[in-house]
């Protein structure tokens, strides 16, 4: 039997435990399958919310929404970055970022259609590099903030924080958003 390169990492492919939890959250075989479904709960999840929603600090949280889906911007795009190193084999280690002082800094909140495109294009770049990849890229590490992971491991933290943060936003809003189409 054949495994997929985009299976669920194996537990040594991460080394910290926060990265495990946001990847046992997730159902689902396959990093490109679930990466390129959230999609779909992206777009109806933003187009639910309203101006109001978007602006509010909803306690006891510290952050606007606005300010969620901007730091899942620029995560996605770090972890972008950290896929394409890993998978070029690329073994220098490499630095996290504060994502307080990015948020704080309220440097990119500008327009919200344009943060949810932004996203959407991060997360398009992502699953473009993943579909190109070579199987036995799926398998280099890389240090990533001081904890080891693998290109799989790493693709499913981002489907990971992505599934994190959309379900505290639809909870602290009230919603309840379709996740895939019928």
């Amino acid at each position: 039997m054949t495994r997929i390169v985009s299976r669920r990492p194996a537990d040594n492919e991460f080394s910290f435990d926060g990265h495990r939890m946001l990847v046992q959250r997730l159902s689902g075989s396959c990093a490109v399958k679930l990466l390129s479904d959230q999609m779909y709960w992206l777009c109806e999840l933003a187009s639910h919310l309203s101006t109001e929603q978007i602006d509010k600090v909803h306690r006891p949280y510290s952050w606007t929404v606005r300010q969620v889906f901007e730091h899942c911007v620029d995560v996605e795009r770090f972890l972008g970055m950290c896929l394409l190193r890993c998978a070029a084999g690329d073994l220098s280690a490499v630095s996290g970022f504060n994502h307080e002082a990015y948020a704080e800094s309220r440097f990119g909140l500008g327009n919200f259609s344009g943060l949810v495109s932004e996203l959407g294009h991060q997360r398009q770049a992502n699953l473009l590099l993943l579909r190109r990849i070579v199987p036995v890229a799926w398998e280099r590490s890389v240090e990533i903030d001081g904890h080891q992971l693998t290109t799989r491991a790493i693709a499913w933290v981002a489907a990971g924080h992505l599934d994190h943060h959309l379900s505290i936003v639809e909870a602290r809003c009230g919603l309840s958003i379709m996740r895939q189409p019928e």
